[in-house]
């Protein structure tokens, strides 16, 4: 399919929101660094431990993220030119922490999903910064910095403690097989990102993009509900294990869980919430009138501030506290730690909802910004031609590691059943650009679906479909 072409204005506009944001998210960003600066001399703990300097990647990925957004808003040059400063930095103080790592296990970090997350943050950051310079897409930012704090999240709340590896991963063969991982599924993340710029580019309705997100926010909190909520309306968690750091188990795979009280409605409403404006456009669809979409436009925001008070209130009660568990009896702690992905789903939801905000309010600039849509069509489809030979590699070493370690090169485990069908949507996306003249929304599309797909091969099926890959 031809795509469109737009006369894109790619010189900078006028600044029209003033260097407010700057100076507000400079010394957020300062007083942060202060205080974990005061923390660890207090503790006489080691400043540049790696937990410090994971500490220190969060808060300049948070403040490029937000700049990247505050230049999506107000077009202000100097903003998208700090925010990559500030992912520069975060990007150093990255490989710092995964030189500890590596200097501390004596082999490069792959072989916990807190290890994979450390080298697949720090290659989303590089692939920012490239895609910025070498591809003019200043806003990318914008999409993978808040994609790179929720990782950054989910690796403070993950067991970080440097362990033996098990037999089946001391092999030469994990370096290889996850480098290819990490570096394909980084490239698949911003190929993501490049073919949503696209979508604004080509002229999507915004509607659309609500309704995409209102589905996507909608579908964390049904996940949710549908698989924590207990018919008293608590919300059940997993007990924690503070003296080993570990999740509590009944057996073999069998985690113990502890249910919070009330809390489950909490979530309920939020799922509702986030529904409610999917229903007005579909209303609006149905009775074809426009005025549904801006009612929908308003429970948005009734949407996000559901989202943070639930967000506000898992926290608080699930951080270091103990409930009743329906498997056993007496008390058993919980902990944040023990809920990562609970947590790390609550924060995609908002951040989610701030970008579509950002997208209704500031549509046209955000469309003046941006490389023509021909442009970023080639670069997404540059950016899968990199992904996929290195799935590609991925897969085919893995295999020649399964046979040696476990005497087969295919036991269609989960994991390997999950990147089989991430390699075919990805091979699916080349074929029917190449052979059929695919360009444009369908593309676009292919490639959207293709990241989804990413993510639950490296985080879903570890959590939820157990597996020789249990421990990745």
């Amino acid at each position: 399919m031809a795509t469109r072409a737009r006369v894109v204005q790619m010189e900078e506009r006028p600044t029209t929101g003033g260097n407010a944001l700057l100076v507000l998210v400079g010394l957020s960003m300062m007083f942060l660094l202060i205080v974990a600066l005061l923390g660890a001399a207090k503790s006489g703990g080691v400043l540049f431990s790696e937990s410090n300097l994971l500490y220190a990647a969060l808060i300049f990925y948070a403040g490029a993220g937000a700049l990247y957004m505050g230049f999506g808003v107000t077009g202000n040059g100097r903003y998208v030119k700090y925010a990559s400063t500030a992912t520069a930095i975060g990007l150093a103080a990255n490989t710092l922490a995964v030189a500890h790592r590596w200097y501390l296990s004596g082999r490069p970090p792959f072989a916990s999903i807190y290890e994979m997350l450390l080298s697949f943050v720090w290659t989303v950051a590089l692939l920012t910064l490239v895609a910025e310079k070498k591809f003019d897409v200043k806003i990318i930012g914008s999409i993978t910095m808040p994609l790179a704090v929720v990782c950054v999240i989910l690796m403070q709340l993950l067991p970080s403690e440097v362990r033996p590896l098990v037999p089946a991963l001391q092999s030469t063969w994990l370096h290889v097989h996850v480098t290819l991982a990490m570096l394909a599924y980084a490239a698949c993340a911003v190929s993501f990102a490049l073919a949503m710029m696209f979508l604004i580019q080509d002229g999507l309705k915004t509607e659309t993009f609500l309704a995409w997100t209102s589905a996507a926010v909608s579908g964390i909190y049904l996940g949710i509900v549908s698989t924590r909520f207990e018919k008293w309306g608590g919300l059940s968690v997993t007990a924690w294990n503070p003296s080993t750091k570990s999740d509590m188990f009944l057996g073999q795979n069998m985690r113990l869980f502890v249910t919070i009280p009330d809390l489950g409605w909490l979530f309920v409403i939020a799922a509702l919430g986030a529904l409610a404006p999917l229903a007005f456009y579909f209303l609006g669809r149905w009775k074809k009138e426009e005025s549904f979409y801006g009612i929908a436009n308003k429970t948005v925001f009734i949407g996000i501030l559901l989202q943070i008070v639930v967000l506000a209130a898992f926290v608080l009660r699930a951080r270091d506290a103990s409930y009743p568990s329906p498997d056993q009896d007496g008390l058993f702690p919980t902990s944040l730690a023990a809920s990562p992905f609970l947590l790390g789903g609550m924060v995609t939801g908002i951040f989610a909802s701030l970008l579509y905000l950002m997208l209704l309010w500031r549509r046209a600039d955000l469309e003046g910004l941006l490389p023509a849509a021909d442009t970023l069509d080639r670069v997404t489809y540059k950016a899968i031609c990199i992904a996929f030979p290195l799935l590609t590699g991925m897969i085919a070493t893995g295999a020649y590691w399964a046979n040696r370690t476990w005497g087969s090169y295919w036991s269609w485990d989960p994991k390997e059943t999950w990147a089989a069908i991430t390699w075919l949507v990805y091979a699916g996306y080349l074929h029917m650009r190449i052979t059929r003249g695919w360009r444009g929304r369908r593309a676009a599309y292919f490639a959207i679906l293709g990241f989804g797909v990413v993510i639950f091969t490296f985080l879903g099926v570890t959590y939820l479909l157990n597996g020789l890959h249990s421990y990745a």
